[in-house]
Order: C-alpha cells, then sequence, then structure tokens
C-alpha cells in the first residue's frame, strides 16, 4: 500500500519534487532548532526532529507561496512552525495510544518512558509558538496559537469520547477538523497571509487545506483497518482498541442489525479482539469502508475548486495532484 510522503521519487504521482530544494531548507531548519535547547536536553530532542516525516504541512505551505507569487523564507518559517507543532502533537498522540513504533523507529515514550516524553512534547510545543514570535505580527501569532489550540482540543475531545457508543458523525468530523484539519488549514490560509492575499482568498485557501486535511484523516482511519505495518511504519490496529470509534466503525454501526451493534458494542467496551467482517458480515464491512472512502472522495472533489483563487501555474497544479493523490490512497483502502 502506498503511503502519503513529501519525498516520494514518482513525480509524475507526487508532485512534492517541485518544492524539494525549499522542503531540503525547512527540513535542515526543523533539525537546527535543537540548538535552542539546553544541551541536557538536545539529545532528545534531536532523536524527535531527526526522524523524517512526511512533511505535508510545510509543503502545502511553500506550494501556496509559489501559487501566490514566490516562495520567501517566511513561507518556509510558517512550514518549520506547523510542523514543530504537529512533531509535538505525534509525541503525545503515541503516549495516549500506548504506541511503540513511527516511522519504523522507537517513539520517544517507548524509549525514556511516558513521564518525559510528555515534557519532551511540551517542549517542542512551546517552542513552536516562540518561532511564530519572529513574525512580529500579533495576527501570524494569533493564527499559529488558534491552530495549536485546535490541534489539542481535538485531542481532547477525541480522549474524552473514547469508548463513547453515543458518538455520532457530526462529533467525529469535528473532532478529525480540529486535531487534523486545522494544521494543514494552517498551513495554506497562513502562506496565504504571508503572502498578502485577502481575506476572503486566505478564507479559501485555509478551505482547501481543512478539507484536504480531513480527507486524509480519512484516510489514516482507514488505513488503521487494512494497513501493513511492514509498509506503512506504524503500530496500526489500536484505533478500535483503543476505543476510537472512526468513520469506518460509525458507518458499520449504523448498517449493523441490532444484534451485530450490541456485539460490536460490547466487545468494545469490553476491550476485546474484534473480527468486524465475522460479526457484521464482510460485505457490510466493506461497504462501511467502502462508504468512507467514498466521503474522503466527496472532500477532495469540493476542496478543488477553493484552488480557483489562484492563477495557473505549476504550483497550483501541485496543489490539485496532491488531491489526485490522495485519491488513489483513498481507493487503495477498499477492499
Amino acid at each position: 500500500m502506498a503511503t502519503f510522503t513529501a519525498t516520494s521519487p514518482n513525480n509524475d504521482q507526487f508532485p512534492f519534487e517541485l518544492v524539494r530544494p525549499d522542503l531540503e531548507k525547512v527540513e535542515i531548519a526543523i533539525r537546527a532548532q535543537v540548538r535552542d535547547f539546553d544541551s541536557a536536553v538536545e539529545p532528545y530532542i534531536a532523536y524527535i526532529c531527526n526522524t523524517s516525516g512526511k512533511r505535508i504541512r510545510p509543503a502545502l505551505a511553500i506550494l501556496v507561496g509559489g501559487a501566490t507569487g514566490a516562495v520567501t523564507e517566511d513561507h518556509r518559517k510558517i512550514g518549520v512552525i506547523l510542523e514543530l507543532i504537529h512533531m509535538a502533537t505525534l509525541v503525545h498522540d503515541d503516549i495516549i495510544d500506548g504506541a511503540t513504533a513511527r516511522r519504523s523507529m522507537p517513539t520517544s515514550n517507548a524509549k525514556w518512558g511516558n513521564s518525559l516524553a510528555v515534557l519532551l512534547g511540551d517542549a517542542i510545543f512551546s517552542h513552536a509558538l516562540t518561532l511564530a514570535t519572529d513574525f512580529n505580527s500579533i495576527e501570524i501569532c494569533r493564527k499559529v496559537g488558534n491552530a495549536a489550540k485546535e490541534v489539542c482540543q481535538g485531542e481532547i475531545l477525541q480522549t474524552q469520547r473514547r469508548f463513547d457508543l453515543t458518538l455520532s458523525k457530526e462529533d467525529y468530523f469535528k473532532v478529525i477538523e480540529m486535531k487534523t484539519g486545522a494544521l494543514f488549514a494552517a498551513a495554506t490560509g497562513l502562506s496565504a497571509a504571508v503572502s498578502g492575499l485577502s481575506a476572503e482568498d486566505e478564507e479559501k485557501l485555509a478551505d482547501y487545506g481543512m478539507k484536504l486535511g480531513t480527507a486524509y484523516q480519512i484516510y489514516d482511519d482507514c488505513l488503521d483497518l487494512v494497513g501493513s505495518e511492514e509498509i506503512v511504519g506504524k503500530t496500526l490496529g489500536t484505533d478500535l482498541a483503543k476505543g476510537k470509534l472512526t468513520l469506518p466503525i460509525l458507518n458499520l454501526l449504523e448498517a449493523s442489525s441490532e444484534s451485530q451493534r450490541e456485539e460490536i458494542n460490547r466487545r468494545i467496551i469490553e476491550q476485546q479482539e474484534i473480527d468486524l467482517p465475522a460479526i457484521a458480515g464482510a460485505s457490510a464491512y466493506d461497504a462501511a469502508l467502502e462508504k468512507a472512502v467514498n466521503t474522503g472522495l466527496g472532500l477532495l472533489e469540493d476542496c478543488r475548486s477553493d484552488l480557483d483563487v489562484l492563477g495557473n501555474s505549476e504550483y497550483k497544479e501541485a496543489l490539485l495532484q496532491i488531491t489526485r493523490f490522495l485519491e488513489n490512497l483513498l481507493r487503495n483502502c477498499r477492499n
């Protein structure tokens, strides 16, 4: 199964090759952040920063910069800040989920325990917010802070609603828009703001990011059910075990009979092993997954129109191509 990566060598499939030189500068800047920490803390921060990630958010910020005039140091800095916030949330996510591997490497909690990992996540989070002050713009700082707050609130709501069998699809979308969509929207919206676009155009590009991020989270939720840990490089199969009711599960519960729902719910609450196709039927399970995939595809179709505010350029085409690439990944999640 393919993975969503900013460094895919196949330029026909995934267009981040266009901004590779800028992404390399972002990577250098991210790794350089360790120098701002105490020497006793630096090795721990370096371990997290040196774990090469997808760098989707910096790539989006750079692409919007290119599509709105020219890529500047400010666009790259937005990417660094948002990537650090994202990295901090991943550290905390791994603690909450009890994950032991990410990108085929031991998680910080697996290496050093939960207590130290929590503090490392906090340190990276606060450092990212400090970097935002380099813009000397209250508005930029406010928008970065709001994005960080949204992500944290999304994580709180998700944790709060674990094993909550009353969770609705509306609740689910609220959580993932805050948890994942907010940073995608910040990457595209803040980059537009740095380029001096109007508030209306900035909102359109932020909307593109929000829908793209929401579709990406749906993909990630589907991947947790059907992906391969060897290929993906992180711990999978944790969502249901940890009481996270994702879109494919909500679709399945909605379509199941009362007795099937009761059995699935009982196993979720009792944290027992759940063979969803065996309980609900293979066709029903496939249909629930298919419905989730189609929801993601619909979001991707909608977000393309948000790019109409941009003039034609290779950067705009790259932003469009990202949606097509994610479409293919979603379709690969179908059984």
